[in-house]
């Protein structure tokens, strides 16, 4: 069912309600997503995008019943993950020889994952345009590594419409399609985990084409995305966040981060988290037991932390498993100016820390000298070590 975003702009996405992980099993999804393509019909018909292969027939089913595929002028390929391209190939059967514009990138890309060559790829850069009839164009942003080498934006001229592809975006289902209409606390949740989990790596990136897209001083009065909501009210303030956001953001707190398997690193995470919260009140404190916690909600609050306390067992002179998959994530993310500390209870030879501290300070951390590594089930000993770590990393965020 199409809906309409402004005057000759329609959605013709596929709204998602049960979708429950994304990129494999990568991404979490709490409350749906959506995957939003746009039919503009102006003088020249044009399609932004199309959706998941899974979803195709009825993409397609839809899209005829708004116009004769023929009548299709050309396609715009923003990106070419399977999510925004995967309805291409069954598409491309019925109207072969339709134009496809994209970056060379994304040439690449398409080829690679759906081994059509022949497909009439039209290669475009930053500031290419093309003429849509009456008065409109399509002008084309380049936005390489937000999140894929191929990524762009195109930007409609006159309806001042921004299709920004997965910039912007969130995983999260909006029936009514609008940030205005969705629930605002939803919204941003989902904004920020998107940004936290996704783009945070590329944040200098972010912080540079925010500066190159300002710059142009294009009037923006729709940002339609290809994830979750479309921003037309105020559509900015997502641009502003994103950008508030790439500057190594961080808010008052202190996340502390743990697995344990006799609960005695469990009983050290608490007695930190518990002292944070006696020498700085104001310091919002979390506390997540990693195999009993979303692994992108956690990452989403070590966003937001400025310091993080991480504790693990020794297990086999390293730490154990689910820890070393959690800090493999956590390197991925290229968090920055952000302090940790270490924390563990070990057995037999007790690696456990040196192996926490390592692997944070690989992932881009300051990692605080105090520790407390502890020689079986914690002792009064121990819990002074875990109040120390507190101190320090209270001490830390001060200067």
């Amino acid at each position: 069912m199409k809906k309409l975003v402004k005057n000759n702009v329609y959605w013709l996405g596929f709204m998602d309600w049960e979708l429950e992980s994304f990129h494999g099993d990568e991404y979490s999804i709490h409350h749906g997503s959506s995957q939003n393509a746009y039919l503009i019909k102006e003088e020249k018909n044009v399609l932004i995008d199309t959706v998941w292969k899974p979803h195709s027939t009825q993409f397609i089913d839809n899209l005829e019943k708004e116009i004769d595929l023929k009548e299709i002028d050309f396609i715009v390929a923003n990106h070419g993950e399977v999510d925004h391209s995967g309805s291409l190939p069954a598409l491309m059967e019925k109207i072969p020889g339709t134009p496809i514009y994209c970056t060379a990138s994304g040439v690449k890309s398409l080829t690679g994952q759906y081994h059509h060559p022949e497909w009439n790829y039209q290669v475009v850069k930053t500031g290419d345009s093309v003429d849509i009839g009456n008065g409109k164009k399509l002008v084309f942003v380049e936005m390489k590594m937000l999140h894929w080498p191929d990524s762009m934006a195109t930007y409609m001229t006159r309806d001042n419409i921004l299709f920004s592809n997965d910039a912007f975006g969130q995983h999260y289902a909006v029936e009514e399609l609008f940030n205005d209409k969705a629930d605002q606390c939803l919204l941003w949740e989902e904004a920020k985990k998107y940004y936290a989990n996704i783009l945070n790596p590329f944040s200098m990136l972010v912080k540079k084409k925010i500066e190159e897209i300002q710059a142009l001083n294009l009037p923006i009065d729709i940002i339609a995305t290809s994830h979750g909501s479309i921003w037309r009210d105020n559509p900015m303030q997502i641009v502003e966040k994103y950008y508030e956001w790439s500057q190594n953001y961080q808010e008052d707190q202190i996340t502390v981060i743990y697995d344990t398997m006799w609960d005695g690193t469990k009983q050290l995470a608490h007695k930190i988290g518990a002292e944070i919260a006696q020498i700085s009140p104001d310091t919002r404190v979390k506390i997540f037991n990693i195999s009993k916690t979303d692994k992108n909600d956690i990452m989403t609050e070590v966003f937001n932390s400025k310091a993080i306390a991480v504790g693990a067992p020794t297990v086999g002179g390293s730490i154990i498993s689910s820890m070393g998959g959690w800090l493999d994530f956590l390197k991925e993310l290229k968090f920055k100016e952000k302090k940790a500390a270490v924390f563990g209870c070990y057995g037999w030879s007790g690696e456990g820390t040196k192996v926490l501290r390592e692997r944070l300070e690989g992932a881009g951390f300051s990692v605080v000298e105090e520790e407390a590594k502890c020689h079986w089930n914690p002792e009064e000993e121990d819990f002074n070590n875990a109040a120390e770590i507190a101190k320090a990393l209270c001490r830390q965020q001060e200067k």
